[in-house]
């Protein structure tokens, strides 16, 4: 079948590279995204990545550096592939380090308190979709 054939996720399908549906019916908030990409305690997206003019967003100097900026994002990818990564990287590459941040089955070393739950739900993920196109 091959990465591009249509695959169904759940209720979801992937399509190539990219998830073209939307997670929910109500469209993704560019703010409520930037809070979550910002955030340490919820979206987590700064651990790894620093962010666009990093300054924006709290203690810059902590932005990490696992992975690339995420300036120009919306730029390199569509909002089906944004939404893809976003939802299960490793079905793009079962080496990355991003973790499946809209997965809660087939995890490995997850806490106890965390076990069963995705760390974004669908309506944060679409957010986090609507703030990543804005960067470009």
């Amino acid at each position: 079948m091959g990465l591009f054939a249509a695959l169904v996720l759940g209720a979801v399908v992937v399509v190539g590279d990219g998830m073209p549906q939307p997670l929910t019916a109500t469209a993704g908030d560019a703010v409520r995204g930037r809070q979550l990409v910002g955030s340490r305690q919820s979206g987590l997206c700064l651990l790894c990545h620093s962010g666009p003019a990093s300054a924006d967003f709290a203690q810059p100097q902590l932005a990490g550096n696992l992975a690339g900026s995420l300036q120009g994002t919306g730029a390199r990818w569509s909002e089906a592939q944004l939404r893809l990564r976003i939802v299960d990287s490793r079905r793009l590459n079962p080496d990355s380090l991003m973790p499946a941040l809209h997965r809660s089955q087939g995890l490995q070393r997850v806490g106890q308190a965390w076990q069963g739950q995705p760390v974004l739900d669908a309506q944060q993920v679409e957010d986090v979709v609507a703030y990543l196109l804005t960067l470009r």
